[in-house]
């Protein structure tokens, strides 16, 4: 991890497209300004962690009803056509 000091009114510039301002200092809580292109997803840490834990469990459960699904159906592997030599021959 970084750690910068920067005083109110003071920027960083990441990635040469994004620009990271102090604005203000009250107490413990620090304002900052970003100034970045319209391209860019900017995200509060908790809230993506929050969209990445709902994709997991949406594709984990996606993956485990299309297990469900095939072994209900019986699938299984495709057989091999006739005309195909086998290899162990």
């Amino acid at each position: 991890m970084l750690y910068l000091t920067r005083k109110i009114g003071e920027s960083i510039i990441i990635n040469n497209n994004i620009e990271l301002t102090v604005v203000e200092v009250r107490g413990k809580t620090v304002k900052l300004g970003f100034l970045f292109p319209k391209e860019a997803t900017i995200l509060r840490k908790e809230l993506h962690q929050k969209i990445m834990e709902q994709n997991l469990a949406a594709a984990t459960g996606a993956d485990a009803d299309l297990l469900d699904l095939d072994f209900e159906l019986g699938a299984g592997p495709a057989p091999k056509p006739e005309n195909e030599p086998d290899g162990n021959r």
